[in-house]
């Protein structure tokens, strides 16, 4: 007798999606992390460098540009007017300080009058931004 040799079917074959979900959930959890979210308000200055400081969130945020221009919400004040603007600042955040955002190019001159501005406005926490070295 002749045996017969009976072939079963090759079961469906099928992709495995699992490795390749893993990656790209690793990669969104990479890139959320790394995600910058909030931008500091104010207009981009070349800060100069302190061997220490601590990051505090400022009520009032006051930028020295490099030619010396004073910027408070992203608008440029005159330094005549500059008071009257921490004045009214101060009168939304009482209790608040204020953060001079200054460019290593700046004169010493305007941040003083910055600081002696806010003094004026009476604003005891003066404080002045640099960045890590």
């Amino acid at each position: 007798m002749r045996d017969r040799i009976y072939r079963q079917p090759d079961p469906p074959q099928s992709i495995d999606l699992t490795p390749m979900l893993d990656v790209v959930f690793i990669m969104l959890i990479f890139f959320i992390v790394t995600a910058t979210f909030i931008r500091e308000p104010g207009i981009d200055v070349d800060r100069a460098v302190a061997v220490t400081g601590a990051g505090q969130t400022p009520a009032i945020l006051v930028a020295v540009g490099q030619d010396d221009s004073i910027w408070i919400d992203q608008q440029k004040v005159d330094p005549g007017n500059l008071r009257l603007h921490i004045l009214r600042l101060r009168t939304e955040n009482p209790h608040g300080g204020l953060v001079i955002q200054a460019d290593g190019r700046a004169a010493m001159a305007t941040l003083s009058q910055v600081a002696d501005a806010a003094r004026s406005a009476g604003i005891d926490n003066v404080s002045v931004s640099t960045r890590s070295p």
